[in-house]
């Protein structure tokens, strides 16, 4: 398995990833919410692969996985019951977190997050945060089995009518 960043010829594959992924969780529990061609979109991936924040798990020649790692909370992340406080930009964030379903509850997941978590910590940062849908249970189980704890849910101020809270998650070190 490698997690690396995303390259820029990689940017359709990827896109059309996270659509495969959207088609199967609107035909089984679309816990994310996501949004088929919306988000995450090809055009998600290729702004987040143009910042260097794009990253993709390789099996072989096999996409396994997509996600995004940064600083950006992208929304108001003042508003979580944080165990610290951290301001913005002094932590890492996790977004977009995808793994093809023949690979789901596997293990790469967690293997993800702990790759994330040590970029987190190799870069200087003060912990890592991240934010989910509130019933997302699969996503809840990872990130707590991974050491996260639960800081509140909160309206992030995103504009996005259907889901109007999210729940959040820390990790301290």
């Amino acid at each position: 398995m490698q997690i690396r960043k995303c390259r820029e010829t990689e940017i359709v594959e990827v896109g059309a990833f996270y659509d495969e992924i959207v088609w199967w969780l609107d035909n089984h529990i679309n816990y994310p919410k996501w949004m088929y061609k919306i988000y995450p979109s090809e055009s998600f991936v290729r702004e987040s692969t143009m910042a260097g924040e794009q990253y993709v798990c390789m099996e072989g020649r096999k996409l396994a996985g997509a996600f995004v790692l940064n600083d950006n909370p992208q929304g108001n992340y003042q508003k979580g019951k944080w165990a610290r406080h951290i301001p913005d930009g002094e932590y890492m964030v996790l977004h977009a977190l995808a793994i093809s379903p023949e690979l789901q509850g596997k293990g790469l997941g967690a293997e993800i997050v702990r790759f994330c978590t040590e970029e987190a910590k190799s870069k200087g940062y003060k912990a890592f945060r991240l934010d989910i849908v509130p019933g997302n249970a699969p996503a809840q189980k990872l990130y707590e089995k991974s050491g996260f704890k639960y800081a509140g849910d909160a309206d992030l101020d995103r504009g996005i009518a259907h889901i109007p809270v999210f729940s959040l998650y820390e990790l301290n070190w």
